[in-house]
């Protein structure tokens, strides 16, 4: 027991878990902040465990078949952006309710990809690889001792869901655009009669939400150079979890998702030295964790969109 609790406290083992850690939180904070622009429109998305299966499934099959990295993550894309319209047609123009939507497309998603897996791949037990996304050290940045090997020697969609936070705060809090999303989600009858575009911007919302979800599922897939139908895991929940206990706040989501990410590389951690403890409880750490974190920080919690999951309807129609 002495020599594990060392090895917890030896510097190379913490940068290592925190590199890690990074890593395993971009899929969350991706979604996380796809589904906080459209909640903040308004619509609220319950279909990313399905959309990210989707993801992840398109950027393999399409990496697999083509060789391209960067074809499987623009599939990846599109493939979010299709159930992001779906979404939206169903939810803004058909005004139906979007909790029933969003866990239609849930299931729809589960569905698809296990039909279009089979159809495509067969019965795997050991599945087909595709060239995972290597890490890209960004010159010497990547040299700084510590924080150069956990922050700056990671893959492109680390880097680009990180950059995302502040592009997507400045968008939301400090532009014209951002305060007319924002007045959407808040009092759409209003918004409209200052003459926003309220449906135009809940589709886009919606649909730039989805697709970094779909991206975010690419990121499981293409970070180990795999799939399995199964592999999203609950990510998709957690990271609608993590929006409404952040505040709908980019970077309250980003501490949060790598709260869960370097839970879950511990725990992974934790199994590879045999401790006598089921691995089930060991993958249930990160999500227990995560769970009453968000819970705590949730009592001090506010900022929720007033017409969040309220169909708009113009008073002339």
């Amino acid at each position: 027991m002495a020599g594990v609790i060392e090895m917890f406290l030896n510097e190379a083992f913490l940068v290592s878990l925190a590199a890690a850690g990074i890593r395993m939180a971009t899929p969350l904070l991706l979604v996380a902040l796809g589904e906080i622009i459209a909640e903040r429109a308004g619509i609220m998305n319950l279909s990313l465990e399905g959309v990210m299966t989707a993801g992840a499934f398109a950027a393999y099959a399409i990496t697999f078949f083509t060789g391209n990295l960067f074809d499987g993550l623009l599939f990846s894309a599109i493939a979010g952006v299709i159930f992001g319209l779906i979404m939206a047609y169903a939810s803004i123009t058909l005004r139906a309710n979007q909790t029933i939507v969003g866990l239609g497309l849930w299931l729809l998603g589960l569905g698809a990809v296990h039909f279009l897996f089979r159809s495509t791949f067969g019965v795997l037990t050991i599945p087909y690889t595709v060239p995972p996304l290597e890490p890209i050290p960004i010159p010497i940045l990547s040299q700084i001792p510590i924080i150069g090997e956990i922050l700056f020697k990671q893959n492109l969609l680390v880097y680009i869901a990180f950059i995302l936070v502040p592009i997507v705060y400045i968008i939301l809090f400090k532009t014209t655009i951002g305060l007319k999303i924002r007045s959407v989600g808040e009092n759409p009858r209003a918004a409209d009669t200052l003459g926003i575009n309220v449906f135009l911007l809940r589709y886009v919302c919606t649909i730039v939400g989805a697709a970094l979800a779909g991206l975010g599922g690419a990121y499981l897939a293409l970070e180990l150079g795999f799939f399995r139908e199964y592999m999203v895991s609950g990510r998709g929940w957690i990271a609608i979890a993590l929006v409404i206990f952040s505040g709908w706040e980019p970077f309250k989501a980003l501490a949060g998702s790598i709260l869960f990410g370097i839970i879950d590389a511990l725990q992974i951690r934790i199994q590879a030295l045999r401790i006598p403890i089921p691995y089930q409880i060991l993958q249930m750490f990160p999500f227990i964790a995560t769970f009453i974190a968000l819970i705590i920080i949730s009592k001090k919690v506010a900022g929720r969109p007033a017409a969040l999951a309220i169909p708009y309807k113009r008073e002339e129609e």
